[in-house]
């Protein structure tokens, strides 16, 4: 996310800065399309306890958004990428080190699946037809990408990208890219920010929406 959005600038000096046109652009894109639907391939459950990495943007509010999901038992903001290893927010701010901002989601397959994890992440997480951006951040760190940790898990991902391409739910292409390589845990600042910090203002304009739209769409998915 953009370095003035992390210092905490008020929300009237944010729509100063980059003008009210924008900023009412960036708060629809974090809103859902609403009638994305559900994925056609679903793998079954295997034990109780499985393991996503998902990139949105800014991880605030991915963070925030899994953490309101049942099913979830615990979500980690941190950066994903083929060199993840050594990665820290001021590094991977540069946009040069390859990895992303993403979350990490430990679930439970038998009460939510990873078919509905990423609907959720098309829904209502991100716009998936930004390339290299998400509202107000801009640069690779900021893409759209889907970390498979597993063949199935892979299956999944490639199906679900390809039905909703067919689908034309997005009026643009979805720009999701499906990627392999590790992910190391955030600065410990960044940890469970939204429910640290619930009124900055980045989160107010930014991310409390998603939350919004996560309850309304996904209600018998919502965990307060």
């Amino acid at each position: 996310m953009t370095n003035r959005a992390k210092l905490g600038l008020s929300a009237i000096a944010v729509v100063t800065a980059i003008g009210l046109p924008a900023l009412v652009s960036w708060s629809r894109s974090a809103e859902a399309a609403s009638n994305v639907p559900p994925a056609a391939l679903v793998e079954p459950a295997k034990g109780h306890q499985e393991v996503a990495v998902l990139a949105g943007g800014c991880f605030w509010g991915v963070e925030a958004v899994y953490e309101h999901v049942k099913g979830v038992s615990d979500v980690t903001s941190g950066f994903a990428g083929a060199k993840a290893a050594g990665a820290s927010y001021d590094k991977v701010s540069t946009g040069t080190t390859g990895n992303a901002e993403a979350v990490r989601i430990v679930f439970d397959p038998s009460k939510v699946s990873y078919a509905e994890l990423l609907r959720i992440f098309f829904a209502v997480v991100h716009d998936p037809t930004e390339v290299n951006r998400q509202g107000p951040d801009v640069g690779p760190q900021y893409r759209t990408a889907i970390f498979p940790q597993s063949p199935a898990q892979a299956r999944v991902a490639e199906a679900y990208i390809a039905q909703l391409q067919r689908s034309h739910v997005f009026k643009r292409p979805i720009a999701t890219r499906i990627e392999s390589g590790g992910f190391v845990a955030a600065e410990a600042y960044h940890q469970d920010f939204m429910a640290k910090n619930p009124t900055h203002p980045y989160i107010v304009i930014h991310d409390r929406p998603k939350l919004t739209e996560l309850r309304r769409q996904f209600p018998a998915a919502w965990k307060g």
